[in-house]
């Protein structure tokens, strides 16, 4: 929720230097103007922004809300919204200056001279505020802004005195301030607030609004980055309410009654139906521009494959003529020395090696070149020929030296791995060769019996298909044997009565089986359990790892897809159907299309569960007291009599922003009346503007006589020190 900029009064120049300045410094909102008016000149949220502009990159300071159409200029990914309170003190000055700043230039105070404000500032503060953030903005006043002067004075207090001038409330009183980050009671005694006996929860309408924030994102969250703070602020402010009986209220809506729905609330969220898509039959100029983009893009591989082919065969010709170059140092070299020196270099171990070498790259070179292959590769080597490739591996293994013996296992790796690769190759024409001869078997008896031949295969299908969709069935929900019929005779629905052990498959029950007696053991006796070797080979048998029925490849399913197959050529009719479970035949086929009412965010139990915070604190974890209970803690605190305590009952203020959810001041006097004494008065009253009361009382008080009596100057606040500022109060009374 944006709010438009706001504009710069023009009229600072107009008044006194003695004209004083009225600052209500609040959790939520900031609201500056002269002494003596009604109503505040400049009003905004009391937060503020350091993003960086996305053009520039010049960090800039946004303060409070602005319009989200200027916002989209700036990055502010790495920065967000920051307030200068904690609870309600401040203790962020950094932001309370960007806060002031913002307040004074609107204000126009920034066209005087040097920028200083040359008037008399009086500031509200919580009740009871510490001594370091009072002293902390006292500086910042005086030696950034220049200020003559300063007095500090409380915002509830300043409400009431403003309601008890108008006759709304009495001089015997309290004012029940429910704010942005706290709630206060403060006792009223003869016009003057008793500081002794004020009270403080920490909970106040921020709890509330972040509340609802966090139900409705957790119940819409496909709709949560359109529930910002700031929007369930409004929804709180506009639809949520108090309920007088939360638990009754809670069980109206669980049974679902008509009244329950007549309170819903639904917000409806932008929305744009989906087009249409109609499906054209692409045009002769589409297709054939899509042609000529795919023989392009197959024309650009096609040359990155011969340019790699390329380079490929140069470089293993480079590779063979470096090896035959290799082969005949070794054949020219003098003696055994100088070989075993040649071979040393090369990084090779014999001269069988580098033969092997030179084989491997010829056949990749003519490989790489399209030429048919000759035996020289590892066919040859695996065959008749292999004592000439292999010959250590005929060799006593204490004839050989220590890199011989390396050599030796190497060859041996090597002649292994080849001939199991023989024996692979060889199982594979063996099985090509059978299943080209069962198809000819096959063919040979379709030609002679076509009609018997197509009988008899679409039988053969639907005895796979049910084989396999009963064997499905039975892994997903048994054995089929769960008390088909009970004792009374009465048939049930054996989905419904089947047990998780039933559903398990053979793997998956004899891990469990593995685990119960694992665990059953562990409880006789002494564990003597990995004292053996094979005690841990239960661990393997009980990994999920080794339950891999999933991932064998089933004979039926290769059978029944080689069945399908053939049945699609020789009958134009079969239509092959993919087998589907009978719990999946409800399923949707596709994604649904979303509609309008997938965009509205219903409203119902969340628009009094997030007041229920401020009664009931701990909803969210905060381990306070409730609002409720601070009039009675105020009154335990004073040492009056009775008669003075029902006087100030009978005049219990209540103000703040979190006062104007509808039922608050019911639901407070029904459960104030429970704490007090049987037929004792209680009046509760609503202030007359819960929110600017507390502007517009400080208004009136700088606008007095007295008020120049009640500041401090700089000189005073050096000279008396920090310990006379934590004991300074202000006479309230006019």
């Amino acid at each position: 929720m944006g709010e438009a900029r706001i504009s710069r009064q023009t009229d600072y120049d107009r008044f006194s230097p003695s004209a004083p300045i009225v600052i209500d410094n609040g959790g939520s909102f900031f609201r500056i103007g002269w002494a003596g008016e009604r109503d505040p000149r400049v009003m905004f949220r009391n937060i503020a922004l350091r993003p960086r502009h996305r053009s520039t990159g010049e960090t800039v300071t946004v303060v409070g809300e602005q319009d989200p159409a200027l916002l989209k200029y700036f990055d502010c990914t790495r920065s967000s919204w920051r307030s200068p309170f904690d609870n309600n003190v401040v203790y962020q000055f950094e932001i309370m200056e960007y806060v002031l700043d913002y307040g004074f230039d609107r204000l126009g105070a920034s066209s005087s001279l040097e920028g200083k404000v040359d008037h008399p500032i009086l500031m509200t503060e919580c009740i009871c505020n510490p001594v370091y953030s009072r002293s902390k903005m006292a500086e910042l006043l005086f030696e950034t802004y220049g200020v003559p002067s300063i007095a500090f004075g409380v915002d509830s207090i300043f409400g009431y005195k403003y309601n008890q001038n108008l006759g709304i409330c009495n001089e015997d009183g309290i004012a029940l301030s429910i704010g942005f980050n706290t709630t206060h009671s403060i006792p009223f005694f003869n016009g003057e607030p008793i500081v002794e006996g004020a009270s403080r929860t920490n909970v106040g309408g921020f709890h509330a609004t972040n509340y609802l924030k966090e139900l409705l994102s957790l119940k819409y969250p496909l709709h949560s980055p359109s529930i910002t703070w700031e929007k369930a602020e409004e929804l709180k402010r506009e639809h949520c309410y108090v309920a007088q009986d939360y638990a009754a209220e809670l069980q109206l809506f669980k049974n679902n009654t008509k009244e329950a729905e007549e309170k819903k609330r639904v917000w409806q969220l932008p929305f744009v139906p989906a087009p249409l898509q109609e499906v054209a039959a692409p045009s002769e100029e589409e297709i054939a521009r899509k042609a000529a983009i795919k023989e392009k893009q197959g024309q650009r591989l096609r040359e990155m494959a011969a340019a790699k082919r390329s380079q490929k065969i140069l470089d293993l010709e480079r590779e063979l003529d470096g090896l035959e170059g290799l082969l005949s140092q070794l054949d020219d070299a003098d003696s055994p020395e100088e070989a075993s020196g040649i071979l040393a270099r090369s990084g090779f171990l014999s001269r069988q090696e580098i033969e092997s070498s030179i084989a491997r790259a010829t056949q990749s070179l003519r490989k790489a070149k399209g030429e048919p292959s000759s035996a020289t590769g590892e066919d040859k080597l695996a065959g008749g020929n292999g004592e000439d490739k292999y010959p250590l591996i005929s060799v006593p293994d204490d004839m050989l030296t220590p890199d011989q013996m390396k050599e030796k296992k190497r060859q041996v790796f090597l002649k292994t791995t080849a001939e199991g690769r023989m024996r692979a190759k060889q199982k594979r024409s063996e099985e090509e060769m059978m299943r080209e001869k069962q198809n000819q078997l096959e063919e040979e008896r379709r030609l002679e019996n076509p009609e018997l031949y197509l009988e008899e295969m679409r039988a053969k299908y639907k005895e796979l298909s049910e084989k396999l969709e009963q064997r499905k069935r039975l892994k997903t929900n048994g054995n089929g044997n769960n008390n088909n019929n009970n004792g009374n005779g009465n048939n049930n629905n054996n989905n419904n009565n089947v047990g998780r052990g039933e559903r398990l498959n053979a793997a998956q029950r004899e891990r469990m089986r593995l685990l119960t007696t694992a665990a059953f053991d562990r409880g006789k006796g002494e564990d003597t359990f990995g004292q053996k070797d094979e005690d841990w080979q239960l661990y393997k048998l009980m990994s999920r790892d080794n339950d891999d029925d999933d991932d064998v490849i089933d004979p039926d399913d290769t059978e029944l897809a080689r069945i399908s197959s053939k049945l699609q050529e020789i009958d134009p009719t079969f239509r092959s159907e993919p087998l589907i479970h009978s719990a999946n035949l409800d399923a949707p086929a596709g994604p649904r299309v979303l509609t309008a009412e997938d965009y509205q965010v219903v409203l119902g139990v969340e628009r009094f569960r997030c007041p229920e915070v401020l009664f009931q604190p701990g909803i969210v974890g905060e381990y306070q007291s409730g609002i409720h209970e601070l009039v009675a803690v105020s009154l335990s605190r004073l040492s009056l009599e009775e008669s003075v305590k029902d006087r100030m009952c009978n005049s219990v203020l209540v103000t703040g922003g979190g006062s104007l959810l509808a039922g608050t001041v019911e639901r407070l006097e029904a459960e104030i009346r429970g704490t007090r004494p049987y037929m004792s008065p209680l009046r509760l009253i609503r202030a007359k503007d819960a929110v600017l009361d507390a502007w517009r009382g400080a208004s009136v008080y700088a606008n007095s006589e007295i008020f120049s009596g009640q500041t401090f100057t700089l000189e005073d606040y050096n000279e008396k020190g920090e310990d006379w500022l934590r004991r300074y109060n202000i006479v309230y009374n006019i």
